[in-house]
């Protein structure tokens, strides 16, 4: 089920698409940059700033850490914290950040409430930070393809089946850029 009409009506072909894997982040003023990824249990939180103009996208794949450690961006309270930086150096103001917030999926019984945790810290650290989430799709039991425009806000998601993960991924991989390899099963 996707949210927008297709893919070609919705982004045209002189975007400059950057995938941003688990435990990564990325930040951009160019008007012509699409940040996308695939989430299952894991949260994305993409950023923006409509009046600088600028956005991010992180993708973290746990709250936090074991004992609490969270010095990776694997986790989301060190993830939040560098694409807010990020952002900030780009000319951001962290008093006109607006949040979008996808993922956190059950993806199977062996991983647990995974995915919950991660919406719930992403959903308090957004609250706690006075940064207002203007967009959400979080939970359930479908991964999530997602394009972000971070120069305007702009999002759209396609729901995924389990079966079709592994195509959307391959899409993904073939059109990364070649410093980034993927594994498979």
């Amino acid at each position: 089920m996707a949210l927008c009409l297709s893919d070609s009506q919705m982004w045209p072909d002189q975007t400059d698409d950057i995938f941003v894997a688990q435990g990564e982040f990325q930040v951009s003023d160019a008007p012509d940059v699409v940040l996308k990824t695939l989430l299952g249990s894991c949260v994305a939180t993409c950023l923006f700033d409509p009046v600088a103009r600028v956005g991010g996208m992180n993708h973290f794949l746990l709250a936090t850490g074991p004992d609490g450690d969270s010095h990776s961006e694997r986790y989301g309270l060190f993830a939040m914290e560098i694409l807010i930086n990020g952002l900030l150096k780009l000319g951001a103001r962290k008093s006109r950040l607006r949040a979008k917030i996808f993922g956190g999926a059950t993806m199977s019984g062996r991983m647990g409430h995974i995915g919950a945790k991660n919406c719930e810290f992403a959903i308090s650290f957004l609250e706690i930070e006075g940064m207002p989430v203007v967009g959400s799709s979080l939970g359930g039991q479908q991964a999530r393809a997602i394009r972000f425009t971070p120069t305007t806000g702009r999002v759209s998601q396609l729901l995924v089946d389990d079966d079709e993960a592994d195509v959307v991924m391959r899409q993904a991989q073939n059109q990364s850029l070649d410093d980034i390899q993927f594994f498979g099963k």
